[in-house]
């Protein structure tokens, strides 16, 4: 049988995209093969979503009309050197290993369509945002299908390879540093008098719904900010302290050496 999409590795970020592929009614459950390394997260894969799941990775290669490379980076080529024999010329290959080149996929399948992705972990609530890259001609009619395929978790940009490690650091690594906001802001609520339930369900939804305005009505962030802030206001005195302390440049700092540590680790 002939399977639309195979992933090999059923962590965490695969679960999150065929979670969404099948709610979004991109494919059906049944022309989706996923393989793992122990029968538990093959039962969980099976269960959970009614897909074919597998020990071995040769039958999602062999398979499957587009592979998906959901493994660890250190494991990646452990997997490409399994899997080249039974590889199709053209098959569509899609990883999603942190610190992997194209290049250094190319050398490995020279003959397949591949293309490197970049999701975050709101994907899991189809949410996330997803950087795309490719040597691949615009005009390659595979670039649909990959859209399709992200565009199940929420948003996708295609960039220049070179420019992955600042989008690990303004998407991949960012959920981590609104957590922590979102925590701060919580404790700030609590030690105010708010119950803890109250305070994480305000702070979450704020953040969520800023950012959605930004998406929204397309106007720049400055903008929407100076709407929220009346003169003399509670709103001014609050950025005021955030300036003071050193807000935006800690940001910028912070996702610099991000960006920086994906360097090293690609290096």
């Amino acid at each position: 049988m002939t399977y639309k999409i195979g992933f090999i590795g059923g962590g965490n970020m695969a679960s999150a995209i065929i979670s969404g592929l099948i709610s979004k009614g991109i494919y059906e459950p049944h022309e989706i093969i996923a393989s793992a390394t122990s029968e538990r997260t093959i039962d969980r894969l099976r269960n959970q979503y009614g897909i074919q799941a597998v020990i071995g990775n040769l039958e999602i290669a062999q398979n499957s009309e587009i592979v998906v490379l959901a493994v660890k980076p250190y494991y990646l080529f452990n997997v490409v050197d399994e899997i080249i024999p039974v590889l199709k010329p053209n098959q569509v290959i899609i990883s999603i290993a942190s610190g992997i080149p194209l290049d250094k996929l190319h050398l490995k399948m020279p003959e397949q369509r591949v293309y490197r992705a970049m999701p975050n972990t709101p994907a899991a609530v189809n949410l996330g945002m997803t950087s795309l890259c490719t040597k691949l001609a615009e005009n390659d009619p595979t670039r649909a299908t990959v859209e399709r395929i992200f565009s199940a978790i929420g948003r996708y940009a295609w960039i220049e390879e070179r420019l992955m490690h600042a989008a690990i650091a303004v998407h991949g690594s960012s959920p981590a540093y609104a957590f922590i906001m979102i925590e701060a802001m919580a404790d700030a609520a609590v030690l105010e008098g708010m119950p803890r339930d109250k305070a994480y369900l305000m702070a979450a939804q704020s953040l969520l719904g800023a950012a959605q305005m930004v998406l929204t009505t397309g106007l720049h962030p400055g903008v929407l900010k100076d709407q929220v802030t009346s003169p003399a206001g509670n709103t001014i005195a609050a950025i005021a302290v955030l300036e003071e302390d050193g807000f935006r440049s800690s940001i910028i700092r912070a996702m610099r050496a991000a960006a920086q540590k994906s360097r090293d680790m690609e290096a």
